[in-house]
């Protein structure tokens, strides 16, 4: 549809213009002493709307022949053709409106030099409304590519996101499995309890894992799973430590958020300590902004890690993926010490009813 049309206030702005061109072509008329004033705004107002619903045409040749596409001499023999025939039809029709208001009007006192004015002005306002009928399709196929561009931001976005989501399902299967393979020898029942607990974590992880976000009390009762699965292979080596303030359990987080950062924390750090030591997961309100932390004890002469990284650099792409500049993760890597702070936007997940 054209877009004047569309909406009817752009008709009546639209309209409104070609009034007041109306209205100074009645004025130049009246000057230049072809007619009265009265006669000329009776004359020159109807004409200038005629004037203004042919340019309306306009702009079915403007998407037809869009300026720097369309070769030169197809544009200027289309528009000269195009405006030769609105230019006789509006001139045709202001002699016989002409002869109208002299005949039943009766306006007396008009000069025969009425024709070339008004074949100067149809050209002047037919190139003015090609002119702006250009302009309008300029800017919608800019607005047409920034939706364009938008929508492949997105679509990016979501298939990088869907991909690093991908990553901890496999990532997290290899250390389960391993996890799982260490046991059978030594305890068939501990790796048969491993794998019940293991199950129920992709039951949940592959339920939870589908959705954007998921409320901070479910991300914790995955990584509570998680380190249930870790306590039965360290057994009193590992200890867990969860410090989460009053009602923010509801609070949006990605899901599998924590989990990653846990695991990190488990096998580089309570791995490689003969002693043990105890995993801490904190999460707290600070104003607008919801932080999250797993702290870990590590072993300052542990050996360089052969993992492939997937945990901790999942996490940060998916938080700069998701949040951008408004949310962060943060490391703090002591010789003895090892803590990740998240910081993301505080904000309720309405589809979930859970509360700390």
């Amino acid at each position: 549809m054209h877009p004047i049309l569309a909406q009817r206030s752009r008709l009546f702005l639209y309209l409104a213009v070609w009034v007041a061109f109306g209205a100074l072509l009645a004025a130049v008329i009246a000057f230049r002493g072809d007619a009265t004033l009265p006669w000329a705004l009776a004359f020159a107002i109807p004409l200038g709307l005629l004037l203004g619903m042919q340019s309306l045409s306009c702009w079915y040749l403007v998407k037809i022949l869009p300026a720097g596409e369309a070769p030169l001499s197809r544009l200027a023999g289309t528009w000269a053709g195009a405006g030769s025939l609105m230019l006789a039809i509006w001139v045709s029709v202001s002699l016989g409106w002409a002869w109208v208001l002299r005949t039943w009007g009766g306006f007396t006192g008009v000069s025969s030099m009425l024709t070339p004015l008004m074949l100067f002005a149809g050209i002047v306002g037919l190139a003015v409304a090609v002119l702006a009928h250009y302009m309008v399709a300029a800017f919608e196929r800019s607005r047409d590519a920034e939706h364009r561009a938008l929508e492949l931001r997105v679509l990016a976005r979501e298939a990088e996101l869907k991909f690093l989501r991908g990553q901890l399902d496999p990532h997290f299967l290899f250390n389960a499995l391993n996890s799982v393979a260490a046991l059978i020898g030594s305890d068939a029942q501990a790796a048969r309890r491993m794998c019940f607990l293991v199950a129920d974590f992709f039951r949940r992880s592959v339920r939870l894992g589908t959705q954007e976000s998921i409320a901070l009390a479910e991300e914790l009762a995955l990584a509570e799973t998680f380190l249930a699965i870790e306590e039965i292979r360290f057994g009193a080596r590992l200890r867990k430590r969860i410090d989460i303030e009053d009602g923010i359990g509801n609070f949006a987080v990605p899901p599998l958020v924590l989990q990653p950062l846990v695991e990190n924390a488990v096998h580089h750090g309570i791995a490689h300590l003969l002693e043990g030591g105890e995993v801490a997961i904190a999460a707290r309100r600070r104003g607008a902004l919801l932080e999250l932390s797993v702290d870990n004890p590590c072993d300052p002469e542990r050996p360089a890690s052969q993992g492939t990284g997937v945990g901790l650099g999942n996490v940060r792409a998916r938080i700069q993926s998701l949040f951008e500049n408004r949310a962060r993760v943060a490391v703090e890597a002591a010789p003895e010490h090892f803590r990740v702070q998240i910081l993301l936007p505080a904000v309720v997940q309405e589809s979930s009813a859970c509360a700390s």
